[in-house]
């Protein structure tokens, strides 16, 4: 069982800490334990019930309402909601609770129902996408099981994973070569395929290193491939110093190319950046520059 503290709630509920202690002195819908020191913290089954009370609440049940409800009601309530098909943030947080349940069947479940109705693309970027940058933090600061983590990372890996594979790209003279890599420390790739697959469905060709990659040796690959930009992700936790050496040391070593740089990091340190690195924030942003190079 995972720890939450408030800010982890309002992290992956989207509903902030302030409306939550409100819930919880007005309306009794969760009751945290207490650290020695009078700190909330709070379980699985706690942050199942603020996504499920998440979701009915912007549906427009009332919170009065929803309190009067036992776990069983909410739960039902829930799977018995008709959703809107732009509600995103509601699957996302489905998605949550699939993780913390472990539970494929509903995970699968939801997935499906998703790119049936919208698409694997569209799927990616609307609701993949979102739900890990907001577990991935979580993750980095040990809020979450890693078991949780990995159930869900393999899941959605196997099917980026087909995806790609399953892409047909006729590259023509309008394609662009993209060098995808992550540097040495980072291992989560899941991000990784993620854009390596939005590349290639338009008509782009990727040339992909993987995790880990020694800068030594991107630099031996970008001499003999020439890729017309450069992507990589940092996720890892560094020290804004270290992360600004790092943008530099790229920018010069790749000073002809554009550099796309997403992560953790990027959104935490991007006050100042060398010209030819650009910020990632997510994949309708780079999805649109991939449109207007085709």
């Amino acid at each position: 069982m995972s720890t939450y503290f408030i800010k982890d709630l309002e992290k992956l509920s989207g509903i902030k800490a302030h409306t939550i202690r409100i819930w919880e002195k007005r309306y009794e819908i969760v009751q945290p334990n207490r650290t020695e020191t009078n700190i909330r913290y709070y379980s699985d089954e706690d942050l199942k019930k603020i996504l499920n009370v998440s979701i009915l609440n912007r549906n427009g049940m009332k919170i009065s309402t929803i309190s009067k409800m036992d776990n069983k009601e909410i739960e039902q309530n829930v799977i018995d909601l008709n959703k809107l098909e732009d509600d995103y943030l509601s699957y996302i947080e489905n998605l949550i609770l699939a993780m913390v349940d472990l539970d494929e069947e509903r995970f699968e479940r939801i997935i499906s129902h998703l790119v049936t109705h919208i698409g694997f693309q569209e799927t990616l970027i609307k609701v993949i996408h979102p739900f890990f940058n907001k577990i991935g933090i979580l993750w980095l600061t040990g809020s979450i099981n890693p078991a949780q983590e990995h159930f869900v990372s393999n899941l959605i890996r196997q099917k980026l994973i087909v995806a790609i594979d399953g892409l047909t790209t006729s590259l023509n003279e309008n394609s662009k070569r993209f060098l995808l890599f992550l540097p040495e420390g980072e291992w989560h790739e899941l991000g990784l395929l993620f854009y390596q697959y939005l590349i290639k469905s338009y008509g782009h060709c990727v040339v992909y290193l993987g995790q880990s990659v020694p800068h030594s040796d991107v630099v031996k690959v970008s001499n003999i491939k020439r890729p017309d930009y450069v992507f990589t992700l940092v996720t890892a936790t560094m020290t804004e110093e270290k992360f600004q050496a790092f943008l530099r040391e790229l920018s010069s070593c790749f000073p002809k190319q554009n550099i796309f740089v997403g992560g953790l990091q990027i959104r935490e340190f991007s006050k100042t950046l060398p010209s030819n690195i650009v910020k990632v924030t997510s994949g309708e942003q780079f999805v649109d520059f991939l449109k207007e190079i085709v």
